[in-house]
């Protein structure tokens, strides 16, 4: 069984007992957090109308953070001696799926 679950705007497939980077989220480590599904799939039975997945639930434990790829940019405008340069590195929570319930 997996589910395809929403988190910070971006949409995951997820299985039992795998590993997901999300988005920051308002929990602390080791902390219990519970995901919207989107689709829930068993086998040949496919969950995707809000009827359907009114009681399907995806609960996940908190295991801790990581840090995407660092991104390096650089701006400038010719002969006017404009330049900027700039880094970003994205956070993100490491969640581990715990159940899956279709409700």
């Amino acid at each position: 069984m997996y589910a395809v679950i929403a988190s910070g705007g971006k949409q995951s497939r997820v299985a039992e007992g795998q590993q997901v980077h999300v988005e920051l989220l308002d929990a602390e480590q080791g902390s219990s957090v519970s995901l919207t599904p989107v689709l829930v799939v068993d086998g040949d039975t496919v969950l995707a109308t809000p009827a359907q997945l009114k009681g399907a639930s995806v609960t996940a434990k908190v295991v801790g953070w990581a840090s995407g790829p660092k991104i390096d940019g650089f701006t400038y405008k010719r002969r006017t001696n404009q330049r900027k340069r700039y880094g970003h590195r994205q956070k993100y929570h490491v969640i581990e799926i715990t159940s899956i319930k279709k409700g």
